[in-house]
């Protein structure tokens, strides 16, 4: 197994690792080097549909109504860069049916022979009813790669399995705030991956499937179709850091 871990997932871990000791937490990093890459105000630097994205009150807002649907998943894509090694943080608050869905991609790649705004790649898992939030998931690919609470690991040519946790189910759930504003942080360093809620570690992925791991690659914002749901996802303070 091949592990690139660099200096921030070393103090995610550790962070874990006291926590379950009981002893006092580890106190975190200042958060250095990071920039923004939405200005608060506009969509420029993002490509995304007019008929349901905006700009408004701070936050890129997608929306969808009962009536008024996308063909497919559709995102908002950064088209800034295609980082691979980076650190990624903002804030997101998704409102509507308890069904809703969204998510934040990262190393994707944009589909145009399916259509225009459409992703395949790893995606940080959001949705209403909080039974895949904080999961990694594989949009139009390799689908659930860890889901919460787990360490996942796939070998080059095999399937994914769970190789240990970073917290129960339950308990990580209970973290994750309703109707209101979640801070979600990502960090991809080589095949391994972390992603974080709150302030916690939510899931863990090593990935050395090189046919279809993901090095690099784009951002972006999910608006999941929900035909007869309405659905509203803010994202706001938009910050990444690369190596």
């Amino acid at each position: 197994m091949r592990l690139f871990i660099g200096t921030s997932i070393l103090a995610a871990l550790a962070c874990v690792a006291v926590a379950q000791r009981g002893g006092p937490p580890v106190q975190p990093f200042a958060e250095t080097g990071f920039r923004q890459i939405f200005d608060g105000k506009s969509l420029a630097g993002w490509d995304c549909d007019p008929d349901f994205w905006r700009a408004e009150d701070g936050a890129i807002i997608g929306q969808t109504t009962r009536e008024h649907q996308p063909k497919q998943n559709i995102f908002c894509i950064w088209k800034g860069g295609q980082p691979g090694n980076f650190e990624l943080k903002l804030e997101y608050r998704l409102t509507g049916v308890n069904n809703g869905n969204s998510g934040i991609q990262y190393r994707s790649v944009e589909l145009p022979n399916v259509a225009r705004w459409v992703m395949k790649g790893y995606q940080f898992d959001i949705d209403l009813a909080q039974r895949y939030t904080g999961q990694i998931y594989e949009e139009r690919g390799r689908t659930f790669l860890a889901l919460r609470g787990q360490i996942s690991y796939v070998p080059n040519g095999g399937k994914v399995g769970s190789i240990g946790s970073v917290g129960d189910d339950a308990r990580l759930k209970s973290l994750i705030r309703d109707n209101d504003w979640n801070e979600v942080h990502i960090i991809a360093r080589g095949n391994t991956l972390i992603q974080m809620l709150n302030g916690r570690v939510m899931s863990e992925l090593v990935d050395d499937d090189e046919a279809n791991r993901k090095m690099e690659g784009e951002i972006g914002i999910q608006l999941h179709r929900l035909p007869n749901c309405a659905m509203k996802m803010e994202v706001r303070n938009i910050r990444l850091k690369t190596f």
